[in-house]
């Protein structure tokens, strides 16, 4: 058997400083390579992560947030709808009321600054069959001797007045405007379903 041939380490090989890199420079550039690489795949799914959490907050929000509108338009949807009936009681017979009964009162503040004129010829008062005795009433502690004349008109209702001062007509219709409100509570009323479908 041929003797076992061992190689020498008692000499230090030196390495070569004038030519390229050794095997130590290449594993430190491929360590610090892999490390730039890495580090730069953990920034990225990094953003990721945080920019899919944002916008999973954002959807969030968004999704409360519609909800609590639903939550309001059906919550005012119910509140009108309850107070419908009353609003269209109170337009169709308690203003008509209201309106015969500040039909005095309201002649009287027409006719006030017409008194401080001190006209001389009388002022004619035209108004409905059955309004005579409250006007007389309130004309009679407002209007002082304001001379007047007053003539009952079948064409008029309890709630409308004509005033003629000679030189110029003016008229009172507290049912004309109880009618005109009327008609605004129910358009309003008589429209929501047609906006309701166009925003849904």
């Amino acid at each position: 058997m041929p003797p076992l041939s061992l190689e020498d380490f008692g000499e230090p090989v030196q390495p070569d400083l004038a030519g390229g890199p050794t095997a130590i420079e290449a594993d430190e550039e491929l360590r610090l390579s892999a490390y730039e690489e890495g580090y730069g795949a953990g920034w990225e799914d990094a953003i990721t992560a945080q920019s899919d959490a944002r916008e999973e907050r954002e959807a969030e929000v968004a999704r409360h947030l519609q909800a609590l509108a639903f939550g309001y338009h059906e919550a005012r949807q119910h509140l009108l709808r309850s107070i419908e009936p009353l609003l269209r009681e109170i337009a169709s017979s308690l203003l008509p009321q209201v309106a015969r009964q500040l039909l005095a009162p309201a002649i009287a503040e027409v006719l006030l600054p017409l008194a401080e004129r001190r006209l001389d010829a009388p002022i004619l008062l035209r108004i409905a069959p059955g309004c005579r005795a409250a006007v007389e009433r309130m004309l009679a502690i407002t209007a002082g001797d304001l001379p007047f004349e007053i003539v009952e008109d079948v064409s008029l209702s309890g709630g409308q007045a004509l005033i003629d001062a000679g030189h110029a007509e003016l008229r009172v219709d507290l049912d004309g405007s109880a009618a005109a409100i009327l008609g605004l509570i129910t358009d309003f009323f008589d429209s929501k379903p047609t906006e309701q479908s166009h925003a849904g």
